[in-house]
């Protein structure tokens, strides 16, 4: 393997994958694929373009394809993540050279990545726009009412295998602009520990779900068909609360929903992909 030469590596390559895992937190220190990978969920959807140097990731953009909901229509397309190079080799043009790599890959397809502020005037030089989040909730007390919805631990396989099927069998979170079929990535979050307690409404209802503060956080439906949430919220709530938060545009699932901020988490650009007006947040657990 020549210097500085970009590689891929997909989930054929377990002896790569420790090396892009050795990669992550010396770019993102909070940030650890190792365990997700343990858990087998690098799937063919998720490819990594790196610089690798003696053995040793440097620098990496990685692309997940993906099913977009866009307007009620699915949409084929890409988001980047883990866009990087560690800090010893920053200034030398290989976050560029990845970039290049990954979205050449993507071609004219739809592309849409999350990006901390520190790097905002890095993406539009490849085409790339931005695109405001905002944050949707409601005011409502709710009291905590018998046992919680049980918890689904993901940390076992058929768990999370049940998940991925539901992700791709159920109804998309929104149709205003959110994906399907994302369930590999919500392994991630839960593998990471960034997740809230993934808890079953029923069998064909699953909610990650939690509070903070007083407010009860809804980050992700996972379901056949649309419900009422409203008589479920007793269960997933072990205090009172006073608001309501999605962690999606919640058109269908709470049409009185209101824009109470902006997301500020993490800012989104797009490319190649046309969106609708109007305010909306492309769900947290789709994120990469």
């Amino acid at each position: 393997m020549s210097k500085s030469q970009v590689v891929v590596i997909d989930h054929r390559a377990p002896e790569l994958q420790v090396a892009f895992c050795e990669y992550v937190p010396r770019v993102f220190r909070t940030v650890d694929f190792r365990r997700w990978c343990a858990w087998g969920e690098w799937r063919e959807e998720y490819r990594a373009f790196s610089v690798m140097e003696e053995g040793r990731v440097v620098a990496n953009a990685s692309v997940s394809r993906m099913c977009l909901r866009v307007e009620g229509r699915d949409v084929e397309g890409y988001q980047l993540g883990a866009v990087g190079c560690v800090p010893e080799r920053r200034g030398q043009g290989l976050s560029r050279r990845v970039m290049e790599a990954a979205l050449d890959f993507c071609g004219s397809a739809p592309v849409l990545l999350f990006a901390n502020k520190n790097v905002l005037g890095f993406y539009p030089r490849f085409g790339f726009v931005p695109r405001e989040q905002r944050l949707f909730g409601v005011s409502l007390s709710v009291e905590p009412v018998g046992e919680m919805a049980p918890e689904v631990d993901l940390s076992e396989a058929r768990a999370r295998e049940a998940l991925v099927a539901l992700a791709a069998e159920g109804v998309a979170v929104t149709e205003r602009f959110g994906a399907r079929r994302h369930g590999h990535i919500a392994t991630w979050y839960a593998a990471a520990n960034f997740a809230r307690p993934l808890r079953r409404l029923r069998e064909d209802a699953w909610v990650f779900a939690g509070v903070e503060d007083g407010v009860l956080h809804i980050e992700d439906v996972y379901a056949r068909e649309v419900f009422d949430l409203r008589p479920h919220l007793s269960r997933l709530i072990d205090q009172p609360v006073k608001e309501v938060r999605f962690g999606f545009t919640p058109e269908r699932w709470w049409p009185g929903a209101e824009v109470v901020g902006e997301d500020t988490e993490a800012d989104l650009f797009v490319r190649n992909l046309p969106l609708p007006e109007g305010p909306d947040r492309f769900p947290v657990m789709a994120r990469t």
